[in-house]
């Protein structure tokens, strides 16, 4: 398992890059909490810290997709690294003005938001053009996965030491200088500037005029309803079981469960169409959140919570190579972005079903949400399974020519093609 992942990060440039994008990501990752924190020690309401944040979560589910149209349009150093700036700007402003006056505040949030660089689909982008081998990019794209988990527990516990040490304000900076530097370290490696996206058709719908793509987009907002809904059906289960320690240990239970599945799926070679193996994997991934509902003691609470982790960093990193096959010529980019705009849209979506069925029918309640949520994710694959195998299953894509087998020089994936 270890020989395989330490393969790739031989691979020239790929270390690199992928420190430099979770360091670049480390703001977004960050981003609600922090908002939290600051608002309180200026003074400010929970409601109100609540309400920039989800601001803030707006502007970025908007602004992924259109800045990853930009990058396949213009390449990733014209794009990211001004993007990151603008965003770490908008924080800035947002850290010295505080919440007074109020309109300054949303204005910030929603610039730092719209504007963060879309780093997580330029490195996906990228991987195929540093790793000649399909079956690398596939472990890549796993070790990707893997790498999100890590960053957002490492992220939060970084912010608030820094927090700890200086101030809230202090972290909010800190981490945006971080940031920019991250993303300065990618967009300066040669193959962030060599990269190009093939000749697109001009098209209004870029990478959404894919019918499998929306397939998957449909299928991912569920699983991200999931993911949402569990967070807080567990703040009440830790309030009826220890409080916050209890909440926390179920949250990094889910966590783990989701870097111990993500590194064993990643260790191994694949056979077979992704899209059948996709519906596999969120079958056994709805499977695994029924069980929350039996709210044992702590104990097997938090190992039921690592078992429900167990198929999510999987389904995300098999869901990467089907963006990547059927995204249609020069949008990968963008294709990668709506990945991660749906699936965030539906983590807030879920938190905020959550909550009044919380309050309706209790913690049970809550957590039978995401094994409904994984349910119907798998119901959306099934109904779509015809669309996902006819643009999937004969796709070939190459260095030279995205989606264009009569021009393929060799079986590669899209994403490394170069204009």
């Amino acid at each position: 398992m270890a020989a395989g992942y330490l393969e790739i990060l031989r691979a020239r440039h790929a270390a690199r890059l992928l420190a430099g994008t979770l360091t670049g990501r480390l703001p977004n990752a960050t981003a609600a909490i922090a908002v939290v924190l600051f608002v309180r020690a200026e003074g400010g309401t929970y409601s109100l810290a609540g309400a920039l944040a989800a601001v803030y979560g707006v502007g970025n589910a908007v602004g992924q997709p259109l800045l990853g149209r930009l990058v396949d349009l213009y390449g990733q150093p014209r794009v990211q690294l001004p993007a990151a700036l603008v965003s770490a700007l908008g924080m800035g402003v947002f850290a010295f003005s505080g919440t007074d006056p109020l309109p300054v505040a949303y204005l910030s949030m929603v610039v730092a938001g719209l504007f963060t660089p879309p780093l997580e689909g330029g490195l996906r982008a990228l991987w195929p053009s540093v790793l000649r081998r399909e079956e690398q990019v596939h472990t890549a794209y796993a070790m990707d996965a893997v790498a999100q988990e890590v960053m957002f527990t490492v992220g939060p516990l970084l912010l608030t030491l820094c927090a700890s040490l200086w101030s809230a304000r202090a972290a909010l900076l800190i981490l945006n200088v971080v940031g920019v530097l991250g993303a300065l370290s990618v967009v300066l490696s040669p193959p962030s500037r060599a990269w190009r996206s093939a000749p697109r058709e001009a098209h209004w719908l870029g990478a959404l005029r894919s019918p499998g793509l929306l397939a998957l987009l449909g299928a991912f907002l569920f699983v991200g309803i999931a993911l949402g809904s569990i967070t807080v059906a567990a703040v009440s289960y830790a309030d009826d079981h220890g409080g916050d320690a209890v909440y926390g240990w179920l949250m990094a239970a889910v966590g783990l469960g989701a870097l111990v599945g993500g590194t064993a799926y990643g260790a191994r070679r694949w056979s077979g169409a992704p899209e059948r193996r996709l519906r596999v994997l969120v079958a056994l991934l709805a499977v695994c959140y029924l069980p929350l509902v039996l709210m044992p003691g702590v104990v097997a609470m938090t190992a039921l919570a690592a078992l429900a982790g167990v198929f999510l960093a999987p389904c995300i990193a098999c869901a990467f190579i089907i963006v990547d096959r059927h995204a249609p010529r020069g949008t990968v980019t963008e294709a990668f972005s709506w990945l991660v705009t749906t699936f965030t849209v539906g983590a807030s979506v879920g938190t905020g079903l959550a909550g009044p069925v919380v309050e309706w029918g209790g913690a049970v309640w809550g957590f039978a949400l995401p094994g409904a949520a994984g349910v119907a994710a798998l119901v959306v694959l099934l109904a779509t399974g015809l669309v996902l195998a006819a643009t999937g299953d004969g796709a070939v894509v190459a260095v030279s020519s995205e989606n264009d087998p009569n021009r393929a020089v060799e079986p590669r994936f899209s994403s490394g093609d170069r204009a």
